[in-house]
């Protein structure tokens, strides 16, 4: 089977490589030339948790594709998902396979795109969560931060053949757990990340702002909220390996130390497999949206998930006024109206109080 992945960063590439050394045909397409030009002289680097490695790879920009794609994995930065489906959409045929390798609440719109393209959307658009984590730091060389399993669900829920090649293919990564209610996983991934797009409120460390007791019990507020978004839209949603939604539902002293057990829990999941390399002096110290704001100087993919979580629960109209203050101090920070630091949790806190969404 042959593989094109759009998004060479830390998720695409990781899979990329470790799918071209398991014998995979790949391509991997970015449009940052400096990258694609590096990984076709010198390899794709990883370092990391799993220690050292060098794959020889192929590399693309997106100007240079055409013929058959075989199956598409779509790994961009969530904000980007559309533009980069529009430039293969010629290329793509009714039997086609596209994934969603990404954050964000992506597929349907990307049905959509496909369907206005007289596509089959809902028959080429498979659903995933890439819950691995990793930062692409120069060109060519990627530091893999975290272990973690592939959800992988057909939209409609049905086990496929294709599905199972995918999964066999990917699994020369990491494991693959296969969905049958790909979407719930998909809200719980993004109900879940509100705590991660927290996190990032100041140039810390996870540890020293999740895995802080005060800090961590403003964090279960804020994702208890977004529960309640989940819930307003009608949606089952699914626990995975960080998070179960049953310690989010929080309503007496007890529940707020089961929530704060299962953020504990969470950390040394993502913490773990780092501890296990002490010689290695981790770059990507925090979450995604920290390393894009503090390392690679741009916009983050908050408004492509959170916001949008914020957009569905004011369409069915639940309460979102936390999320909604967190999510504007981050635009904030992007826009460089505000600096990261310890005071937006104090802001925060005084602000949940305000409005009676202090956990008990």
């Amino acid at each position: 089977m042959k593989f094109t992945i759009i998004g060479a960063g830390a998720i695409g590439g990781l899979a990329g490589a470790y799918m071209t050394k398991a014998g995979h045909d790949v391509l991997l397409v970015d449009r940052w030339k400096e990258h694609v030009d590096a990984l076709n002289a010198n390899g794709m680097t990883i370092d990391g948790v799993r220690g050292d490695l060098n794959v020889k790879v192929k590399a693309a920009t997106p100007d240079q594709l055409s013929g058959d794609l075989g199956v598409v994995l779509v790994a961009t930065k969530s904000q980007h998902t559309l533009e980069a489906l529009k430039q293969i959409v010629p290329l793509l045929k009714a039997d086609s396979a596209v994934v969603s390798y990404q954050n964000g609440f992506n597929e349907p719109d990307m049905i959509a795109l496909l369907d206005e393209h007289g596509l089959p959307g809902k028959n080429i658009i498979i659903g995933s969560i890439p819950n691995y984590g990793g930062a692409l730091v120069d060109p060519g060389y990627i530091e893999f931060v975290h272990e973690g399993p592939i959800q992988l669900g057909e939209m409609s829920g049905e086990m496929t053949p294709r599905l199972k090649e995918i999964g066999d293919a990917l699994s020369a990564l990491t494991e693959v757990q296969y969905s049958d209610r790909i979407w719930g996983q998909i809200w719980a991934k993004e109900v879940y990340s509100a705590q991660v797009v927290f996190s990032a409120l100041a140039d810390a460390k996870i540890r020293d702002t999740l895995g802080v007791e005060r800090y961590a019990r403003l964090a279960g507020a804020i994702v208890k909220e977004a529960l309640e978004i989940a819930d307003a839209n009608n949606i089952d949603i699914q626990a995975f390996d960080f998070f179960d939604p049953a310690n989010y539902r929080v309503k007496t002293a007890e529940d707020t130390k089961k929530l704060l057990a299962n953020i504990d829990h969470a950390i040394w999941l993502l913490k773990k497999d780092q501890d296990n390399k002490p010689t290695h002096n981790f770059k990507k110290k925090g979450s995604g949206i920290w390393w894009d704001i503090v390392y690679r100087k741009r916009p983050s993919e908050t408004r492509a998930f959170a916001g949008k979580l914020i957009e569905f629960g004011k369409k069915a109209g639940a309460d979102t006024r936390l999320n909604e203050k967190m999510v504007g101090m981050i635009y904030e920070i992007e826009d460089g109206k505000r600096q990261l630091g310890f005071h937006n949790y104090d802001e925060l806190e005084a602000y949940a109080a305000e409005i009676g969404k202090t956990l008990p």
